[in-house]
């Protein structure tokens, strides 16, 4: 395994034109017995959580899952979401993973950033 790896989000709420501030995830490592949940983070003011969720040694090759708390964070608001699982795979341990999300009300889009 190699050092230096990083994995990183960004929200960014479209119909607000703003960060996705004060938004709930939580992230899982997927394995042959299921999920397993690795820690449960909040954005900050600009969409971004403050540390890397995972780094170095802790960030492994293999599937693992960003969920998205999304009906929480806009409370009475409508919005078609409840929670957004994005499921990805790291291959090389050692880069940067960067998941973001972009979100509306009635839609999403995702893509691996840098």
């Amino acid at each position: 395994m190699q050092a230096g790896g990083r994995l990183t989000t960004h929200v960014l709420d479209t119909a607000a034109g703003r960060p996705g501030a004060g938004l709930r995830l939580s992230l899982f490592r997927i394995g042959a017995a299921g999920r397993e949940a690795l820690g449960d983070f909040r954005t900050n003011t600009d969409g971004r959580c403050d540390t890397p969720l995972l780094q170095g040694d802790a960030l492994r090759a293999g599937p693992h899952e960003l969920v998205f708390h999304v009906g929480e964070w806009r409370g009475d608001a409508p919005g078609f979401f409840d929670e957004i699982p994005i499921r990805f795979v790291v291959a090389d341990p050692g880069a940067h993973h960067h998941v973001p999300l972009i979100l509306s009300p009635f839609g999403y889009s995702t893509y691996r950033g840098s």
